[in-house]
């Protein structure tokens, strides 16, 4: 995990296994996010979206076995590590925090009651919406890594930020993607977010304004870290990619 390497460059390969718990987890909200219930999308990557294939109860069932795999593999992970029990608890927490109604969970009902209000919703709504649908997701995955790399609380304070802000600026290239990008490139349906009258960045602030957003995200992300003394070159890579990326 690139946050435990900007701590420690030495970090040793278990690491992995708490990256893949904040994949496993991942992975479910993209499962659900695709359901007829939730924004009914017929791809994801290039293929078909699992309850195309297999049926909305199926797809259902599997994200939810998603959520307890991943905490396995975080506790495995922290077993590995030899952490002791309060970071393992701390890694347990941030996870929790990430996924559930205080982030990715409760950013998804806000982002599907606010269908329909377009502008209405305003920047601080639609700030609160990317932050916990897309950004909290992020910061989890940051301040795991860090904790996971023997970070002190500062340090692991200060690349939560910096994956919040990563986040919301990754969900801002999203919301422009989703206008201007080409189905086949994307591995998703383009042009959904205007169909289904989501509210989006582009549609509120245009899209110039949109892109000054996502790069002012980055460039206050970068900040956190500089502030606490990381120097990463690979997080710092993280940002550009994320402003560069076209799927």
């Amino acid at each position: 995990m690139r946050a435990s390497r900007a701590l420690d460059p030495a970090a040793p390969a278990a690491v992995y296994r708490i990256a893949a718990a904040v994949e496993l987890a991942h992975t479910y909200s993209l499962i659900h996010d695709d359901l007829p219930c939730m924004d009914d999308d017929d791809l994801r990557r290039g293929r078909p979206t699992l309850h195309r294939v297999f049926g909305p109860a199926i797809a259902t069932v599997t994200g939810a076995a998603l959520v307890p795999l991943a905490f396995r593999a975080l506790l495995h992970g922290c077993r590995d590590l030899a952490l002791p029990a309060d970071r393992t608890a701390e890694l347990a927490l941030a996870l929790a925090r990430g996924i559930g109604a205080g982030g990715m969970v409760g950013g998804q009902w806000a982002d599907l009651e606010a269908e329909g209000f377009g502008t209405a919703l305003g920047a601080d709504g639609l700030a609160r919406i990317h932050a916990a649908k897309t950004g909290a997701l992020f910061e989890a995955a940051l301040r795991m890594g860090a904790a996971a790399g023997g970070g002190t609380p500062a340090q692991v304070g200060a690349l939560g930020k910096y994956g919040a802000g990563i986040g919301l600026a990754f969900q801002v290239v999203d919301d422009l993607l989703d206008q201007s990008g080409d189905t086949a490139a994307l591995g998703k349906t383009a042009g959904k977010d205007r169909r289904q009258d989501k509210a989006t960045y582009p549609g509120l602030l245009g899209v110039a304004g949109a892109r000054s957003r996502a790069r002012d995200a980055v460039d206050q992300a970068r900040g956190y870290l500089r502030a606490a003394g990381i120097a990463s070159a690979e997080l710092e890579a993280v940002g550009e990619w994320v402003l560069a990326r076209h799927s």
